[in-house]
């Protein structure tokens, strides 16, 4: 005989996360336990600092406001309707209600054993961590000791399972070296290598590795007639090599490639050179694993003559990140990849346009990448922000070197344009005359930013203070940091003057927990993921950096990550904002794939529960740290 009761409530529950993910045998057991209660408006369906019922809630027809009692008073914090979970927070932490529940009107609650439902999720990944989602949401501290749940926008948790992709799998390497030592002749090596059939051979000194020749070694330095073959093989190795533990992931390995411009690295005792040789890692071997491979792309970049490549290699990386993001693959290496790839693409057109200037530059220069660019956040394609810094010159010599760098930044800015790089609206590009300036001339500029800190120099401030060296002389760039940390030092208050910058956006939901959305222009109705939420979150990873004298950290990651060995008192709240910036820039990365835009704007009429949910965890970060930089610096004094 059917259960039609049953059924109606399976029907319901099967539109709603958790329950959507749930086997059908499992949620039809679910719905067979169901306790079906109706509340009358005003009536409470439970008191704060009442013991916690044995069933949590989700509402069937109506609405239920949560509210808390101070002083006699009820705050409205939140209310649910159709579809939403709450008093699982006091079932979880095994405490009292910390909220009033009570009808707003007529409603229809359906009441679920948390026993009934913790058998299933225990053999259920994808429900736990939306229950772990409910849950961490609505506690009232997430950050607090005793709360052994993880935070909603973590990461980690939000993964589908990854154990079958190859980027952050453990690399097999070859485990039998081929070797020599340092005396031995170059003819002799290359015998070894022939008879071997490999590519590569590492030299080796007391079982360390101290160098390595490869293919190419040969070519271009002996086959050359640069050195005899008789040399001895010390002559010619790279040295030092690059080293890695055996736990290596493809991912580590990849970016380790990409940055060392290196095709294979050693694996040691302890990752280290002055330990033993355990066996080689070579790109071939990750090309083996995992076809779509970042390197190769990188290898095309080395090998294009002409801009139509780099146009080409362009779309290939944005159909890579495309795979990634499908595959949820973490974040973190989707970054550092996608900002390899388009520092290669930014120096290579950087080279061609030297060529194809006529006399070469006369001064040591620098091209730095600035805002999203610079702090290697860029995943979608946004305008192009960048800027130029040459060596200072004698004040004769200075209008043609300005020139010449002017005209050399055109072309550059052209090429990345066609590329695929829109041009800045607001010309924070190099070719402008204003952002292609001498070391004293850049020194002058953010001094004045510093000290007298207007609304306008605070802006510039947030782009440019994100600039990374892309190509050039590191040492510019070097002491340009050091002036501006310097100049900070000398004129504090200007730390104040950027919190109060960071906090121009409020927390993204309004008083009732909604989101805060745009009340007018093209984009009305529609939500600001980027200024209402990552944005606030930058900000605040830019200012307290800056405020600990921290250098060369521009990544609004490892800023805060660097936060949390500073300040220790703090560190549950910055992990939390790692979380939450990670979960917000993939969020808008899939909307700007999805709409082939920024993914700026966000229609929230076509977001489920889970996701306005997943949204929201991250929103109470966001609050939180704003708070901090109103506490510490005061900016209520100064709003």
């Amino acid at each position: 005989m059917k259960n039609t009761i049953a059924e109606r409530i399976y029907d319901f529950l099967k539109n709603f996360p958790p329950f959507n993910v749930l086997e059908k045998k499992q949620l039809f057991s679910i719905a067979t336990q169901v306790k079906v209660t109706y509340v009358e408006k005003e009536n409470f369906v439970f008191k704060q600092k009442q013991k916690p019922h044995e069933n949590f809630y989700i509402v069937k027809d109506g609405a239920i406001g949560l509210y808390r009692t101070l002083e006699n008073e009820q705050i409205l914090v939140d209310i649910c309707d159709e579809g939403d979970i709450f008093g699982l927070r006091a079932l979880i932490q095994g405490d009292n209600y910390l909220l009033n529940a009570k009808a707003k009107e007529e409603s229809i609650l359906y009441a679920i054993s948390i026993k009934t439902l913790k058998e299933i999720i225990e053999t259920n990944d994808k429900a736990n961590k939306f229950l772990i989602a409910s849950f961490s949401t609505n506690i009232r501290s997430p950050y607090a000791k005793n709360n052994n749940g993880h935070l909603f926008a973590n990461e980690d948790i939000s993964q589908a399972n990854k154990s079958n992709l190859s980027d952050i799998q453990t690399i097999n390497y070859s485990k039998q070296p081929i070797t020599c030592s340092k005396n031995t002749s170059i003819k002799q090596a290359a015998e070894i290598m022939c008879t071997k059939k490999v590519g590569s051979i590492l030299i080796i000194e007391n079982k360390n590795p101290v160098g390595i020749i490869t293919d190419k070694d040969l070519r271009l330095k002996v086959a050359t007639g640069l050195f005899s073959i008789q040399n001895k093989v010390s002559e010619i190795m790279s040295s030092p090599v690059i080293t890695s533990h055996a736990k290596i992931t493809t991912a580590e390995a990849q970016i380790a490639m990409l940055k060392h411009k290196i095709t294979h690295l050693c694996i040691t005792k302890d990752g280290s050179p002055n330990s033993e040789l355990l066996g080689v890692l070579s790109e071939h071997d990750i090309v083996v694993l995992h076809g779509n491979n970042p390197s190769v792309l990188v290898k095309e970049l080395k090998r294009a003559t002409n801009i139509n490549t780099l146009r080409y290699i362009k779309e290939k990386a944005s159909n890579l990140l495309e795979g990634y993001i499908e595959q949820k693959v973490p974040l973190l290496f989707i970054l550092n990849i996608i900002s390899e790839i388009n520092d290669a693409i930014a120096i290579k057109a950087i080279e061609f346009s030297i060529n194809e200037m006529k006399i070469k530059p006369p001064v040591k220069f620098s091209w730095l990448a600035l805002g999203s660019q610079g702090r290697h956040e860029q995943l979608l394609i946004t305008d192009q922000d960048n800027a130029l810094v040459f060596e200072n010159v004698s004040e004769e010599n200075y209008k043609t070197t300005k020139t010449y760098f002017l005209k050399l930044a055109k072309k550059i800015n052209n090429k990345l344009h066609f590329v695929g790089y829109e041009n800045c609206p607001a010309e924070m590009m190099a070719s402008n005359p204003k952002w292609c300036l001498s070391l004293n001339e850049w020194k002058n500029q953010f001094n004045n930013w510093i000290t007298k800190p207007t609304e306008k120099a605070v802006m510039m401030c947030t782009i440019f203070f994100d600039y990374s060296l892309v190509y050039g002389d590191g040492n510019l760039v070097h002491k340009l940091s050091e002036n501006i940390f310097k100049s900070i030092h000398n004129y504090e208050i200007f730390l104040n003057f950027l919190g109060r910058n960071a906090l121009k956006n409020p927390p993204p939901l309004g008083f009732f927990r909604q989101f805060l959305v745009e009340q007018n222009g093209d984009n009305k109705d529609q939500f600001d993921l980027k200024s209402r939420a990552l944005m606030p979150l930058i900000d605040a990873a830019r200012l307290l950096t800056l405020s600990h004298q921290i250098k060369d950290v521009n990544n609004t990651i490892y800023r805060f990550q660097k936060l949390v060995e500073v300040e220790p008192q703090n560190k549950d709240l910055y992990l939390s904002c790692v979380d939450s910036f990670k979960i917000l820039l993939r969020y808008r990365t899939k909307q700007g794939i999805k709409h082939n835009d920024s993914g700026r704007y966000v229609e929230l009429n076509n977001l489920s529960k889970s996701e306005k949910l997943k949204l929201k965890g991250c929103f109470g970060t966001i609050k939180d740290v704003q708070e901090l930089l109103n506490i510490r610096y005061n900016l209520s004094q100064m709003m």
